[in-house]
């Protein structure tokens, strides 16, 4: 008898929702990376360097940051000091847990707020960037939409917690 090999193993559900924030974050790594190396080269053989690798590659890696943040939140692997969430019981967690999703909740929905107020500014008084003189807006107003990301990140599994909770305490 020959055994059947095993079927090729397939991510989790919850593994493929992290695709996007995976992909997006390789690709503004890549392309930091990129930038970087060939302004080196070029510096190096021509003694002049590019004007714009400093403007799109600081922007990158906000982005960079930011969807690491909310790929972060989504696997719960958020920063924590794990060796005194451990001690605290089960009451003691879940109060650290409430103090840290409402500081993350006001932090990030502040950065919404005022991140498209200044976005918004910004497109209003035509502000332009110094190295290639595009408007301003166009970097800035990825803060508010990046964070509102991060939110729902917080916020997603919590209240499909709820709304479960819900249904099942329903029947």
């Amino acid at each position: 008898m020959s055994a059947d090999p095993p079927p090729p193993e397939t991510p989790a559900p919850s593994a493929r929702r992290f695709r996007i924030e995976e992909a997006i974050g390789a690709a503004a790594m890549a392309t930091i990376c990129l930038i970087s190396i060939s302004n080196v080269v070029v510096r190096y053989a021509t003694n002049v360097s590019f004007a714009f690798t400093e403007e799109v590659s600081v922007f990158l890696l906000v982005v960079l940051t930011f969807v690491g943040t909310a790929l972060a939140f989504a696997k719960d692997d958020h920063i924590r000091i794990e060796v005194i969430v451990r001690r605290l019981g089960p009451i003691g967690r879940r109060l650290c847990d409430g103090l840290s999703l409402a500081a993350s909740v006001l932090l990030f929905g502040v950065l919404v707020y005022y991140g498209g107020l200044l976005a918004w500014e910004e497109y209003r008084w035509g502000e332009t960037s110094p190295a290639m003189g595009f408007p301003t807006w166009i970097y800035t107003i990825w803060l508010p939409i990046l964070s509102l990301v991060v939110l729902i990140r917080i916020l997603g599994p919590r209240l499909a917690g709820l709304s479960r909770r819900r249904r099942e305490g329903g029947r």
